[in-house]
């Protein structure tokens, strides 16, 4: 049995899944998610369950979409939730989520560049989400540039596309 048994991952598009972060509205650029893909190539395909919620622009996601989310995360058997999400509305998910005060350790993570172009950073930063869903207590957190940080303390520097601690950390 295998130890990510507990652990469910939720997609949602965004620019790992192809959306144009510099196009709003854009169609992604492909028919459906690489986030399989992905699992493949981190050797973990069959063994986490998955499914697409939505499947957008981050800065198209809505208050009827973080409901959705938020009942997928409430309903699912899995108390590890993994969530893909577009960088330029994922601290506004991640606080959605966090305000609901879940009994599960919920993980969102985007990438700054599409996982099927050259020098993405979704491999990375889905690894990085699966050792953190691991070891992390219960609530909600964002880990992107190779760091985990809680959903209350975090935000997206817009001017270098890091995200960092809001209170200077």
């Amino acid at each position: 049995m295998s130890e990510f048994m507990a652990t469910r991952l939720f997609i949602t598009g965004g620019t790992i899944d192809g959306f144009d972060c510099s196009d709003p509205g854009s169609p992604s650029l492909y028919e459906s998610s690489r986030v399989p893909a992905l699992l493949t190539r981190a050797r973990l395909s069959g063994l986490i369950p998955f499914e697409t919620i939505v499947f957008k622009d981050g800065r198209s996601i809505t208050e009827e979409d973080r409901e959705a989310i938020l009942k997928k995360c409430r309903d699912c058997g899995e108390d590890k939730i993994i969530i893909t999400h577009g960088t330029s509305t994922l601290t506004d998910t991640a606080k959605f989520l966090g305000r609901a005060k879940l009994p599960k350790t919920i993980v969102l993570l985007g990438a700054a560049v599409p996982a099927e172009e050259r020098d993405s950073d979704a491999l990375f930063n889905l690894g990085a989400a699966f050792a953190a869903v691991q070891f992390l207590r219960h609530g909600v957190y964002i880990t992107m540039n190779g760091r985990a940080f809680p959903w209350q303390n975090v935000r997206k520097n817009i001017k270098t596309g890091m995200f960092e601690a809001e209170t200077g950390e």
